[in-house]
């Protein structure tokens, strides 16, 4: 049967061959079967048909031959021509499988070379899959050819895509297809069905969510935004090098707050580094001119410098006069509209636009009437409490040289309300000019929750330790839930992450929480569920939150769903798996894969399933295992698949693994690309799964 149509009530395979009647039989399972997949009975289809099949089959021929002939005029080749006749072929291969199985073919002979006959077979086992093979022999009444409405029936049935027409099915021929007489005649060989079903057409990651389909026009702070701590660190955090290409790196991956650490450097100009570290110092020019550069490469939406001002006025003077002559345009100067602010403006209304986020003197409205006037060289105070709980923008830095910290792992056990004894003071000392350019993006220190509802101004951000966040999210959540939903709230690493490790960004994203600011050079779990979640909507970095986490009067918690619960049955059948890459203890392309299935989300919804292992076959694993999971808030769920190698009982390998939002998931027979630890695509390694929910 086609994977998956048990579940939703009848597909083509259902409706051919006695053996799968029974609508029990799991989404998928039937992939492992043959006669009753409605494959081609060999006395099957004389006459006409045979003749069709008779030409088709030459068509193909000559097709191949018309590739690879040349290749062989000396009758022979050796591997490195065999990938490149593989490269014209316009399939992605690794080179560690074909170099085996090129092996296994030479060493029969004791020779070193290939004929055509060799080349057909060696591209036959990679690229003619099976499990497709049974797919398009399902469809196909002569098993060669799938005519346009053959081709429609498919993707309405197995792939549940109801609107598919014949433009739909044309525009696939023309795309995939390689032999141009099947293509004149708008039909699809199974050569073109392969290149089809291995495309990002078919990927499990939904087409329309590759592009901005949400709407842009919410208040800033009803997006999930893209973050990132110490942008300018590419290692750790104490003796590690700052260098630009953190900046440009970050920016390239969609990330729309970075984080610049400011102290004053020689001959008055501000340097970027971890400062009371050994970490190397960029020029604060420097940093300015590559966000110049990069800063909408790859969205268009606004980008946040969260600064970290440590600098004299005097160098923070400078910093304002390279923000506005490096910046120009582009830098936020004044309020979008009224310059009375009751509301946080769009991501839409501030495109093309660069936010600094900074303590600031006074409100945006003073600041304003300032901008007339020249304010070059003036300075102005803001009065902070020195005992508060929070560390504030100081970041929970670990210092190589630390001062006592008895006083700070006091206050961090402290709860949310106000300190009772009358906080000392300290006054901060801003250049104006740096101070006016803050305009949406106001940092203010973080009391409590009951202080900000009743004081804080919308445009005013709290960043708040993973430590203190972790406490609220388990003892006030619906307060938290509440303040994410009226200003945005940044969350950072505490500082004895001196290797730049992460946490579970899940967790406060779960409350609301905008900016939870991740090491972006740290690969891992927390950086993958970063990039996973961020592919939605095209990748530009802002994601709208969902209704619960906006409305100001929700109740949710993510420890108590209650009523926003909207349960998804989710069914995965793991197919097979193609070209993973090998076992780094392998000397050829061999390995022992199993796959997990994971779901973050909500606590309630946290899972990991585990497939069994396919011994010593990384090029072609076939599983043929059906996962099942119930989520209750699939809005805030993503699923990840992790390929590992078992080495032992206790011990596996990372070989790839793919994260996105559940709800970005694609129904029906779905290739899920693969990702290496660094984020990079690991084509043509992939899984092949069948995706079914309601």
């Amino acid at each position: 049967m086609a994977a998956g149509v048990g579940v939703s009530g009848g597909g083509k395979g259902l409706r051919r061959g006695p053996a799968v009647c029974d609508l029990t039989v799991a989404p998928g399972a039937a992939l492992a079967g043959g006669q009753a997949w409605g494959l081609c009975p060999s006395g099957r289809g004389t006459g006409a048909m045979a003749r069709a099949r008779s030409f088709l089959n030459l068509i193909s021929h000559t097709w191949f031959l018309s590739i690879i002939q040349n290749e062989f005029r000396t009758g022979k080749i050796d591997l490195d021509s065999t990938m490149k006749l593989l490269e014209k072929l316009q399939m992605p291969f690794d080179f560690a499988h074909v170099k085996h199985v090129f092996k296994k073919t030479v060493d029969k002979r004791k020779v070193h070379s290939i004929n055509i006959e060799d080349f057909r077979a060696i591209y036959r086992t990679i690229v003619h899959r099976p499990e497709f093979h049974e797919l398009f022999r399902t469809y196909s009444p002569n098993c060669k050819i799938l005519a346009d409405t053959d081709l429609i029936e498919f993707l309405r049935t197995e792939q549940y895509e109801t609107e598919a027409c014949e433009m739909t099915a044309l525009e696939i021929v023309l795309k995939y297809e390689p032999i141009e007489e099947v293509r004149k005649r708008r039909q699809m060989s199974f050569e073109g069905f392969i290149r089809y079903m291995s495309s990002e057409d078919c990927s499990i990651f939904k087409k329309d969510h590759r592009t901005i389909y949400q709407d842009m026009n919410h208040p800033l702070c009803d997006y999930f935004i893209s973050s990132s701590h110490n942008t300018y660190l590419i290692s750790d955090q104490l003796i590690g090098p700052s260098h630009l290409w953190g900046y440009t790196s970050a920016l390239l991956k969609g990330c729309r707050c970075l984080e610049i650490d400011c102290w004053d450097g020689s001959n008055n100009e501000p340097v970027v580094y971890h400062g009371h570290t050994l970490t190397s110092k960029i020029p604060f020019r420097s940093v300015i001119q590559v966000i110049d550069k990069y800063a909408f490469v790859v969205s268009d939406y606004p980008v946040v410098l969260s600064l970290e001002n440590h600098c004299s006025p005097k160098q923070q003077q400078v910093m304002a006069d390279c923000l506005e002559s490096i910046l120009g345009d582009k830098l936020l100067t004044s309020t979008v509209g009224d310059t009375v602010v009751t509301q946080l403006p769009s991501p839409e209304a501030l495109k093309f636009k660069i936010l600094v986020k900074n303590k600031k003197v006074g409100t945006i409205e003073e600041g304003m009437l300032r901008r007339n006037l020249d304010s070059h060289g003036e300075t102005g105070e803001i009065s902070e409490s020195e005992n508060m709980s929070e560390e504030d923008e100081t970041d929970e830095k670990a210092p190589l040289f630390p001062k006592s910290d008895s006083s700070k792992r006091k206050s961090e056990c402290r709860p949310s309300s106000p300190p009772r004894k009358k906080a000392k003071m300290k006054k901060i000392k801003l250049a104006i000019a740096l101070s006016d350019l803050v305009i949406y993006t106001k940092s203010k220190k973080f009391v409590s929750f009951e202080h900000s509802l009743a004081n804080q101004k919308c445009y005013e951000n709290n960043s708040i330790g993973e430590v203190k966040a972790r406490k609220f999210v388990k003892h006030s959540a619906n307060e938290f839930v509440s303040h994410t939903s009226r200003f945005i709230t940044r969350i950072y690493p505490k500082g004895t992450r001196t290797n730049s490790s992460n946490y579970n960004p899940q967790e406060f994203w779960n409350v609301g929480c905008q900016m939870v600011a991740l090491n972006f050079q740290t690969p891992g779990v927390q950086m993958e569920l970063q990039n996973g979640k961020f592919l939605d909507n095209g990748g530009c970095g802002y994601i709208l939150k969902p209704e619960f986490l906006r409305n100001c009067s929700s109740t949710f918690t993510p420890h108590n769903v209650g009523r926003y619960s909207k349960p998804m049955s989710l069914s995965i059948t793991l197919i097979s798996g193609h070209q993973l890459p090998p076992s780094n203890l392998s000397k050829t392309n061999k390995a022992d894969p199993l796959v997990q299935i994971e779901i973050y989300g909500v606590p309630e919804d946290e899972a990991k399933k585990k497939s069994s292992v396919i011994k010593s076959n990384a090029l072609s694993p076939r599983w043929n295992e059906t996962f099942s999971f119930t989520v209750q808030v699939p809005e805030l769920a993503l699923i990840r698949f992790c390929v590992e190698d078992e080495i032992s009982l206790v011990a596996n390998e990372f070989l790839g693994q793919y994260t996105l939002p559940l709800l970005s998931l694609n129904k029906g027979y779905r290739n899920v690309p693969l990702l290496s630890k660094d984020g990079d695509n690991l084509e043509p390694a992939s899984l092949f799964v069948h995706v079914w929910y309601y």
